[in-house]
C-alpha cells in the first residue's frame, strides 16, 4: 500500500534527522582538539543584531590547541571577544589587532569524564527521539488498520519500523563509542 510506504519513508527521514541533530550536538562537545565547531553556537553583536560567529568571521584550527577567528571587519574584534567570554564555553580569547586567538587548554581527567557523561546524555536524547518516532509511526499505522488496511501489511510495516529503530539505535551506540574514545584519548 502506498500509505504504508509513505509512513516508512517518513520514519526513515525522521530517524535520520535525529542522527544528524545528535552529531551536531556532539560536535559542540570538545574532545581536547581545537575545532571550529566549538564556537559555532556563539552569537556576536553585529550592527545591533545577534549574529552567528561564522557569519562575521572565519574560524580555523591551525593546530590541535589553537583556534583563529579572523573577522571580516576589524571593528568587530571586541564584540567577538566579549561574545566568547560570555558564551560560557570557558575560553579566554586574546586578540592581536587582526584576529582573535583562543588557546585550548589541556583537558583534565575529571573534565574528560564529565564530557563523556554529557555525550552519553546527548546520545540518550537521540535514542528517545528515535523511540518517539517509532511510536508516532506505529500509531499512524494502527490508524490505517482501523481505516481498513490489511492487518498483515500493517504487521509487516511495524516489523520494518522496529528494524529501523534497531538500526538507528545501533548507529547512536557506534557514534557514542567513537566520541567516547575521542574524548578519552590524551
Amino acid at each position: 500500500m502506498e500509505e504504508i510506504k509513505m509512513y516508512l519513508d517518513e520514519c526513515r527521514e525522521m530517524m535520520s534527522k535525529a542522527i544528524k541533530h545528535l552529531t551536531g550536538e556532539l560536535g559542540k562537545i570538545r574532545a581536547g582538539k581545537a575545532s571550529p565547531a566549538m564556537v559555532e553556537s556563539v552569537m556576536v553583536e553585529y550592527y545591533g543584531a545577534d549574529t552567528p560567529l561564522n557569519q562575521v568571521a572565519s574560524v580555523s584550527a591551525p593546530d590541535a590547541r589553537t583556534l583563529f577567528i579572523k573577522p571580516w571587519e576589524k571593528s568587530v574584534i571586541q564584540n567577538i571577544e566579549k561574545a566568547i567570554i560570555n558564551s560560557g564555553l570557558g575560553f579566554n580569547p586574546q586578540n592581536d589587532g587582526e584576529q582573535v586567538i583562543i588557546n585550548i587548554p589541556q583537558l583534565t581527567e575529571d573534565r574528560r569524564v564529565g564530557l563523556v557523561k554529557q555525550a552519553k546524555n546527548e546520545c540518550e536524547n537521540g535514542k528517545i527521539s528515535i523511540r518517539n518516532t517509532r511510536k508516532e509511526i506505529n500509531d499512524g499505522l494502527k490508524q490505517l488498520q482501523k481505516d481498513g488496511a490489511p492487518e498483515d501489511d500493517i504487521k509487516r510495516a511495524e516489523e520494518k519500523v522496529q528494524a529501523l529503530t534497531d538500526e538507528y539505535s545501533k548507529k547512536i551506540d557506534d557514534i557514542l563509542s567513537h566520541k567516547e574514545q575521542e574524548i578519552m584519548t590524551v
